[in-house]
């Protein structure tokens, strides 16, 4: 079985590359093959930044960086129509795009059109985290979405991965997030699902 190759966009300060880490210490728990690493470039505070994640049943040889992601993360919804966040992006992977809109709404009507519309969802990540951790740092909970939305890792693994990081209020809110992100992401792909049945 191939690798599981993961790309996340967002900006400096909101945790993208504490993401891929947490994300390759939840498949670790889970007793599969993973890494973790940025793109190197300037990380300051609101810059784009990338970070990578492979998870595999085998050893990874690779050290390429990601550049046909099985899924996409997009941290900032402000780098969808500045960076070309979907370069590589082929219509059988899956999309998590933190923001309270939907796809329309956030100028993607026509590209969401050539995939399957359960792999592609949305999900309020920052409000969920400013929610449960008082702070607007969306990586724990897209985690959580990642989690309902590939069933790559299972959420107890996210959960895991975030208390050996973290300690005390901060694990905690970090794992509400991602548990409501969780929650709210497997509701969107049921109700997907419903409709297409219909």
């Amino acid at each position: 079985m191939s690798a599981t190759e993961v790309r996340i966009h967002g900006r400096g300060g909101q945790g993208v590359v504490t993401a891929a880490e947490l994300l390759s210490v939840a498949a670790f728990t889970e007793g599969r093959h993973a890494q973790a690493f940025p793109s190197f470039g300037s990380e300051r505070t609101g810059a784009p930044v990338v970070s990578f994640c492979r998870i595999s049943d085998a050893v990874i040889r690779t050290r390429e960086p990601v550049v046909a992601p099985d899924v996409l993360i997009v941290q900032d919804a402000t780098l969808l129509h500045q960076v070309n966040v979907f370069e590589g992006f082929g219509p059988g992977g899956c999309l998590l795009v933190n923001s309270a809109h939907d796809f329309g709404e956030l100028g993607l009507g026509e590209f969401v059109r050539g995939f399957r519309r359960e792999r592609l969802l949305v999900v309020p990540a920052t409000e969920l985290a400013q929610k449960h951790l008082g702070r607007p740092v969306p990586n724990a909970a897209l985690l959580g979405g990642f989690a309902a939305l590939t069933g790559v890792v299972e959420l107890r693994s996210v959960v895991a991965a975030i208390s050996g990081r973290f300690t005390g209020p901060k694990a905690d809110g970090n794992i509400a997030a991602a548990t409501a992100a969780y929650g709210f992401v497997r509701a969107e792909r049921e109700e997907l699902a419903g409709a297409q049945a219909d």
